[in-house]
């Protein structure tokens, strides 16, 4: 029915459209900002209230499968314009204006290299469980970060070698029970300093499609040598962001859209892994392991020192971690075990467990500070009488 007409304005379009039968402009006017990961529909005007957004999306020029709106951050007003008709009289016309902010959808991320991972993962049948449940924590690895310790390649490299390390581990130890944690940080981004555009080598899609292979072979790796749950969190380099601020809900996360992708195909060749991960506005998760309740954050809410009291504090909010025996966080890229606190239901040490990261270094960090740490891969396990400390080990 329409011709489109576009202009630049404003960083998005401007879009109007004209009904070639009656060769008259349906009013419709404003523009659509965007970035990678969405925009924002702004001054939006039409005659008629808008009920289909996939429309809209499409009269932008955007793909409707690949976007969507954020329900609660539309915004509509109202009002009636008087208009002057051909033969004298005026006419009464309503008018109406939108803004909204869009996301991309999860599920329409395209990840080419790990379908391709997939297809190449044998499963085979798990093993009973022993008397013993490794904890995988897979934290900061940050993809497409450029750092002292090299680039993707590097962390490629890196990343290869934890995982020969850790078969090893496991086949040492007769490990049959896994239980592997993204800790958080799974890519770099571009939202979080000025930096990231310059020194990333990798764009935000193939962040997230390395970030899930690699993930992807962890878990192959482990559901091939018995049952695993997953465990996701939401993190500062993974969340929706325009800047320094967050978009949308905690749940809003390329990491949580990376696990949600690698549980689909996990269902699709049948690996044996449950995955976990938070409410929708929730930023810890807890999860029961053989008795020992694992409490998951990734640390971004505190200061690394006042870890414990912020640990302390989730009890008064009846947080997912507020009854935890082990809090396990990243984000402060090296290694600390706390013992802070006793639990009321088991009478035993609570544990603070910082892990390490995997990334290619934090030289802003190390140029003002002073400071470094070696990347590694931490593990431990929890049996019946819940955490070794003993079996604590940097990979």
């Amino acid at each position: 029915m329409s011709a489109r007409k576009r202009s630049a304005h404003g960083g998005g379009q401007t879009v109007s459209l004209v009904d070639k039968a009656a060769d008259k402009p349906v009013p419709l006017t404003g523009r659509a900002d965007t970035t990678p990961d969405g925009g924002e529909f702004v001054d939006v005007q039409t005659t008629e209230p808008v009920t289909d957004w996939s429309d809209m999306f499409r009269r932008f020029n955007l793909d409707p499968d690949v976007f969507e709106v954020v329900g609660d951050t539309v915004r509509m007003s109202n009002w009636q314009q008087s208009k002057r008709t051909n033969d004298g009289d005026r006419d009464v016309v309503n008018l109406y204006s939108y803004r909204a902010l869009f996301r991309r959808k999860a599920a329409a991320i395209d990840l080419p290299a790990l379908y391709a991972e997939v297809r190449r993962t044998k499963v085979k049948p798990g093993k009973a469980a022993g008397g013993s449940t490794l904890v995988v924590a897979w934290a900061d690895t940050q993809v497409g970060k450029v750092g002292l310790r090299g680039d993707t390649a590097d962390l490629v490299r890196r990343l290869e070698q934890k995982r020969v390390a850790l078969a090893a581990h496991i086949k040492a130890r007769k490990l049959s029970r896994f239980v592997f944690v993204d800790v958080g940080d799974a890519i770099e981004g571009f939202e979080n300093v000025a930096s990231q555009m310059f020194t990333n080598d990798l764009s935000l899609p193939q962040q997230i499609d390395l970030s899930a292979v690699e993930m992807w072979k962890t878990l192959a790796l482990l559901a091939n040598n018995g049952r695993v749950d997953a465990v996701a969190i939401p993190s500062n380099h993974g969340a929706w962001r325009s800047g320094k601020q967050s978009l949308g809900r905690p749940s809003d996360d390329w990491g949580l859209a990376i696990q949600a992708r690698l549980e689909y195909q996990a269902g699709l060749v049948g690996l044996p892994v449950t995955f976990h991960r938070p409410g929708d506005w929730d930023e810890s998760v807890a999860l029961d392991v053989r008795g020992t309740k694992l409490g998951v954050h990734h640390g971004h809410q505190s200061a690394c020192d006042q870890m414990p009291k912020w640990w302390a504090g989730q009890q008064h909010g009846a947080q997912a971690t507020a009854d935890a025996d082990i809090l396990l966080t990243g984000h402060y890229h090296h290694l600390r075990v706390l013992p802070t606190g006793r639990s009321q239901r088991t009478g035993k040490s609570k544990w603070w467990l910082q892990a390490p990261t995997l990334d290619n270094g934090s030289d802003w960090y190390r140029n003002k500070s002073g400071d470094d740490s070696d990347p590694g891969l931490l593990v431990f396990e929890i049996n019946d009488e819940g955490f070794d400390l003993s079996s604590l080990t940097i990979l």
